[in-house]
Parts: C-alpha cells; structure tokens; sequence
C-alpha cells in the first residue's frame, strides 16, 4: 500500500470552524462580464503581504467546462474552492486561439490575482505571460509545458516571469506508447489515428507515443507488422471525431483499430456512435485519452478496448500552486521553471475499472479536510502529492 499523501488531516470540527469564516464560491459563466470590482494591478514585483483567502480569485481558462473531460475539472476545482472559501472564474475559449488569449485578458479585467489556463499553445503562452506579467497576476498551466526545445525564447520568457507559477503535465509520449501496445497486444495491426488541432503540443506527444510503439513492434516482430495511419483532425466535437472515423474506415478496408488521440472526450464519442453505426464494434478496437462517464460499460461491451485518463485531478495541483503564489506561500519565480508531472491512469478491461469508478466517479478522490492539507504544502510536497495519485493511493487515504 502507497504511502497516505496527506500526512496530518485536520479534524471535522477545525474544517467546520474554518470553513464557517470564508467566504462562497462564486462561479461565473463563460459569458459574463467582468466583476463590477476589479483588482488594481501592480506592476512591480510580487507582494509578500498574505492574501485573505475570502479575497482570493482565481481564474479558469479552459477550453470547456461543460465537455467530459471539462466538466469533470470544473468539479474537482469548484470542490477546492469551496474547501479554500476562494472564488473562481471560468471562461471558455474553445481552444480558439484569439479567444485563449482574451480569455486572459478578461479574468485579469475581472479582478483575479491568478489564473490557470487550458488548452494553451506555446505561442498564445506569449501573450497570456505578457498580459499576467502587466497585471501582476499569477498563471499556471495545466495539462500543458511550455516546449523548452520547440519554443525557447517563449520558455525563456516563463523563467523570467515573477508571475509564471508553473506548468502541470503529464509524459505524452509514454501515455500514446503504452495505449497503442494495448491494442497491439490485442492483436490489431491496422491501426487508424484520430487528432484534434494540428501543432498542439499535447497531441505531438502522444503521437510521439503511438509512432515509437508501433516503431519498436515492427522492430522486434518482422514477420507480424503492425501500420498506423496518417492522422484524421476532427477538432474537439463528436461530429468531427465521426467524420474521422467515417474516412478512417472507408480508407482502410482491414482496419481493426481508432485512436481518437484526445481533444476532451467528445471526439472519443463520435468515433465509437460512427463505428457502431457501421456495425464495427466487434471488428474494431477504440482506446483513447480522457475517461468516459460510462467508461465501464463500454469496457464490458467491447466499444472501448482501453483507456488512459483518471486526469481531472492534474488543474487541482495548477490551481493549489496559484493560490498559495497569491497567498505569498510560493516565491522567487523568477530565474526558473516548476514543472509539476502528473500520472495517468490506464484500464483495459471493466475489472480494472471497478476500482476506479469507487475512488474517481462514486465520489471524489481528496476530502475537503486533505485539499485544505494539501494547501499547506510547500513546492515540493505538491509536486511529490501530484506524482502520488493513483487508485491505490485513493483507497489508502479512503481507509479501505
């Protein structure tokens, strides 16, 4: 059994007294406008003086909080404010580049002292350091990094920043090798893939994953080769991720497996309606990234042959590091760059799915007394909670 990741939980009467002297969550849609009170910003260095936490707010900008993958982080994160007695904002910018940008904007209008931000390319991480750096607001990435080889002058831009926080992530290329060896060791060998938005770094990963799988197969099975297709984009709908699958199937006449690599969940679901549509789902095995609700089923009926995910959790430790930077716990960030890596989780049958369905859907994976523990914990005590996650680390601290 893991070691507990929280190591002293306060007691209900401490949370309950605690509690009972923050203020509400406030969650705003994606529409509104900003706060009638806004935050003046100062564009010197960061304070030292401690934040109330009633007067924290912190801003989401996220490519949707209503799609699977969204809607399970907005809940997640609106538990830990509550927990925190902090506000929160959300905009959804639709991973639209123009929109991500002023997505920053406005939170920095609205009257945040932080923000994290999803999807983000390291172009559009330009402008939102720019904006944050003018505003003296704090930012931290999710489910992305900053490419230190693709883009250097905009990492170097993040060292730099007083106000870049850190970025959270997970190994991409590990994630897309060890899904395409699920169906290989399945036996499919014609294998069609499925991206969302071409250049995203996210995506780049993973298909790094898929192609070194499928590299290393062929490598030590000569005679049983195994191909992987030129990539269908079907952006982030579920009618993108079916048209995909349509071409995919009507261009390979032995295809025997999809990866619809990502792009919130929704893709995932188009691909398998079209492929049950063609009366496929014993012919054709599916895994993906990001957890279906219903993702047990699925497992049991054939539809899904595999998954990775379990992920919603990695904005919590992105939004945990901006509040404490608010709260002037987190300093000094000029000079370097926090990486936070966070794992995922990976089923390939409905047995392996039990487990996690207990600890990640039934209920969530922290109480509010270990959030308001994880808050107190320095930089290197979250990044060692973040890597720390897993099914077996939630049933320890469940007691089971």
């Amino acid at each position: 059994m893991k070691k507990k990741l929280i190591c002293t939980i306060l007691s209900a009467a401490m949370i309950l007294s605690t509690l009972a002297g923050c203020a509400g969550v406030a969650t705003a849609p994606a529409t509104s406008e900003p706060a009638a009170e806004e935050t003046k910003a100062d564009d010197s260095a960061p304070a030292e003086t401690a934040t109330a936490d009633g007067d924290i707010k912190i801003g989401v900008s996220i490519w949707s909080s209503t799609d699977v993958l969204g809607s399970q982080c907005k809940l997640i994160l609106d538990k830990a404010a509550e927990a925190l007695g902090v506000q929160v904002q959300y905009v959804d910018q639709g991973h639209v580049s123009e929109k991500v940008t002023a997505s920053v904007e406005q939170l920095c209008a609205a009257g945040c002292q932080g923000i994290i931000i999803c999807n983000s390319s390291d172009t559009e991480m330009a402008s939102a350091i720019k904006t944050c750096n003018d505003n003296g607001v704090y930012l931290a990435q999710f489910f992305r990094i900053i490419s230190e080889q693709n883009s250097p002058d905009i990492y170097q831009a993040a060292v730099d920043s007083e106000y870049y926080v850190a970025a959270v992530h997970e190994n991409e290329p590990e994630n897309g090798e060890k899904l395409v060896n699920i169906l290989l060791e399945k036996g499919d060998r014609n294998i069609g893939l499925i991206g969302w938005e071409q250049g995203d770094a996210t995506w780049l990963g993973r298909l790094e994953g898929y192609t070194a799988g499928v590299e290393k197969w062929n490598a030590e099975h000569p005679d049983d080769q195994a191909t992987l297709s030129e990539p269908q984009y079907a952006g982030t709908s579920s009618e993108g991720g079916s048209k995909a699958a349509e071409a995919l199937m009507s261009a390979i006449p032995d295809l025997d497996a999809l990866i619809p690599a990502g792009g919130g969940g929704d893709p995932l679901q188009g691909a398998i309606a079209a492929v049950e549509r063609a009366g496929k789902t014993d012919s054709i095995d599916i895994v993906s990234t990001d957890f279906l609700p219903d993702l047990g089923e699925r497992l049991e009926n054939g539809s899904m042959a595999g998954e990775s995910g379990g992920h919603y959790c990695d904005p919590l430790f992105a939004f945990m590091a901006v509040y404490n930077a608010i709260k002037g716990n987190y300093s000094g960030f000029g000079g370097k760059f926090e990486d936070i890596k966070f794992p995922y989780l990976y089923v390939a049958s409905a047995d392996d799915y039990k487990d996690y369905e207990k600890y990640f859907v039934d209920q969530l994976p922290y109480t509010d007394e270990e959030l308001v523990e994880m808050s107190k914990l320095d930089m290197e005590g979250l990044k060692a909670a973040a890597a720390a996650l897993s099914i077996e680390d939630a049933a320890a601290r469940s007691g089971q």
